[in-house]
């Protein structure tokens, strides 16, 4: 049986990261990467056994390879604090890489909550996912140097997508969900000035409707009611938010945009071990 290692990267997640690695139990190992933790995150992930990288990471990337790096698994389920294996998907996960025809990464669907209701339809647009690539082995995938949601590569052999799914608490109310645009078009207007690849307010306004009319009608968002009318709007507002913040930053900056970049060295502590990834700038 191939081993199959679990993969978390939190920030101060005291409160769930408890619940999110008792479903991953069925992994052969656990790697935890704590990024600027200052709760008891990394100390309830040793006492249950994970193994944990802690540091500072400027991005995603960074702490997402970092966590691969400490990986010894041939495979790799990630999973984020707020989400959860079903029994179900574990066996599927467990037969799938088990099989000598498997391929080398896979879909996982996402059965989406927003507080104690499941929603289904209408997520996407850099505000939701409805399917992810999770499921890979060692090597397989990699990520771009985007602050929250990075593009990612992959090589090899696509496996398709498993029937069951990861559940994911998505936001705990509609308060929490406007915070977390408020957050991530932060993140993006500033990836979007340090590159310089801030649009026109018409291109943005453009895929704004785009992105509403594909998650509220094609994704059929209509059928959640309110809230499938909500995540559209979200979901279109993202690219116009993080262009504005963008133009905001440049301007507040005096047009002096500071880079940062995905090979930035981090210093980070694998369980007591100091090791430097990257190049310095």
């Amino acid at each position: 049986m191939p081993v199959l290692s679990g993969l978390v990267c939190a920030h101060n997640e005291e409160a769930r990261i408890a619940q999110c690695l008792e479903r991953l139990a069925f992994c052969d190992e656990i790697v935890v990467v704590a990024d600027r933790c200052s709760d008891r995150t990394e100390a309830i992930a040793r006492k249950m056994g994970a193994r944990v990288v802690s540091g500072i990471f400027p991005v995603e990337g960074l702490r997402k390879a970092a966590g691969v790096a400490a990986c010894r698994g041939r495979w790799i389920m990630e999973l984020d604090a707020d989400e959860a294996v079903t029994p179900a998907l574990a066996q599927e996960i467990r037969e799938t890489i088990a099989r000598a025809d498997a391929g080398d990464w896979y879909q996982v669907p996402v059965d989406n909550f927003v507080g104690e209701r499941l929603v289904r339809h209408g997520w996407g647009g850099s505000f939701g996912a409805s399917s992810v690539a999770r499921l890979f082995r060692k090597g397989v995938k990699s990520w771009k140097s985007e602050r929250v949601h990075p593009g990612t590569t992959f090589t090899g052999v696509y496996g398709g997508r498993l029937r069951h799914a990861i559940l994911h608490k998505v936001d705990d109310d509609i308060a929490d969900m406007v915070q977390r645009l408020n957050r991530y078009t932060a993140l993006r207007g500033q990836d979007l000035a340090d590159g310089g690849k801030i649009k026109s307010l018409w291109d943005d306004l453009f895929r704004g409707v785009r992105r509403f009319y594909k998650c509220y009608v094609s994704r059929k968002g209509y059928q959640e009611g309110d809230l499938g009318f909500l995540i559209a709007v979200m979901a279109g507002l993202y690219p116009l938010l993080s262009n504005l913040k963008a133009r905001e930053i440049r301007f507040l900056s005096g047009q002096d945009v500071r880079t940062v970049r995905a090979g930035r060295a981090a210093v980070i502590n694998l369980d007591g071990e100091d090791t430097r990834l990257g190049h310095s700038a």
